[in-house]
């Protein structure tokens, strides 16, 4: 078996799910359960090659064009900004760069750490995936203030794209609610950065997240920005590993606050089944530093190496599965709410 082996507990009897069978071994686990483990390499070598790849490849017009600015930063900052140079209207370059220096002024670790007192006790509402989107609608990216997609159809892109290239279902099932974290924005303010209109503040929102209480890397974006951010002048947050003891583990780390690490806290909060895999796609993929410039090498743990994998695996579908045709969503929903009655069941705390 591969090192880059995944794993999910199923119910003792519980029948494991087929569709990546010739991927797949069921095995004895603990306490009487079954594990079945997934092998990233033969999911990658066995993958349908019928989606359209050109809308998951950078380094074609077509999957530039359909990244949002925030986007096209994170996959390549100078290319972007040279684009955004060469508008007539120069207020879509305006908005990143205010987004990331109010990101830098005020993510610290104390802002981080006001936020989980704020969020994590998950006692703002109850209510079903399904209504959590139907909530969504009112969000308007401050980075995309021309765009009318719903968020729930790009994050039914993502899921199809992860789909149709014949990944598991619960990876089909983080592609749908990836960025759902962003209805924070229900329960935010001005002062915190989560207004939910174009043009607001959003830096507890969206954008390339970093790990706080250690210097932020000159490969985040705008590294200009970096003598900003407030933490620079705490000693304890300086050096190699900052607050942080060497092999501390991905687990152990604090992350500029925004929807990914909201969501990967519900999710934990109301005991998803989607595997440890699927948990880091969430929490991670905004932290360009981690997966793409290889950069805290000196925190991870065993095994964290391994879980970036399957990060970076999902994020070419984050980016890259936007496309013209909008996904039909009353004709997709059932397939995906099956999965979400899998896996993630019933009325949730928020």
């Amino acid at each position: 078996m591969s090192s880059l082996a995944l794993k999910r507990d199923v119910a003792s009897g519980d029948s494991a799910d087929d569709s990546l069978s010739p991927t797949s071994t069921v095995i004895d686990g603990p306490i009487g359960k079954k594990i079945k483990v997934f092998d990233l390499n033969v999911v990658q070598n066995n993958k349908k090659t019928n989606f359209p790849k050109v809308l998951h490849d950078p380094s074609s017009k077509q999957g530039w064009e359909n990244l949002d600015d925030l986007e096209k930063i994170s996959v390549d900052a100078g290319k972007a900004i040279e684009e955004f140079r060469n508008y007539e209207n120069s207020a879509r370059q305006s908005i990143v760069q205010v987004h990331y220096t109010e990101m830098r002024k005020n993510q610290t670790v104390a802002k981080v750490d006001y936020f989980y007192k704020k969020y994590h006790t998950f006692n703002k509402c109850e209510m079903t995936v399904w209504e959590g989107f139907e909530a969504l609608k009112g969000y308007v990216d401050s980075s995309d203030p021309d765009s009318d997609l719903p968020n729930l159809e790009h994050m039914l892109q993502t899921a199809e794209g992860i789909r149709a290239a014949g990944y598991p279902d619960w990876m089909q099932l983080v592609g749908l609610l990836h960025d759902m974290g962003k209805i924070m924005y229900l329960w935010g303010n001005e002062e915190d950065g989560q207004i939910g209109r174009a043009d607001f503040p959003q830096w507890a929102l969206g954008g390339d997240t970093w790990i706080v209480g250690v210097p932020i890397p000159k490969t985040a974006v705008f590294p200009q920005l970096n003598l900003l951010n407030p933490d620079k002048n705490i000693p304890m947050y300086q050096g190699k590993c900052g607050m942080y003891s060497s092999k501390c583990g991905l687990e152990n780390l604090k992350f500029a606050y925004g929807h990914d690490e909201y969501m990967y806290r519900m999710l934990l909060h109301n005991k998803t089944l989607i595997p440890k895999e699927g948990l880091a796609m969430i929490r991670y993929h905004s932290c360009y530093p981690l997966h793409k410039e290889n950069e805290y090498k000196e925190l991870l743990a065993p095994g964290d190496e391994e879980l970036l994998q399957w990060v970076r695996e999902f994020n070419q579908f984050d980016l890259y599965t936007k496309a013209d045709k909008r996904p039909d969503v009353i004709s997709l929903w059932p397939y995906y709410q099956n999965l979400i009655d899998k896996y993630l069941p019933g009325t949730l705390k928020w």
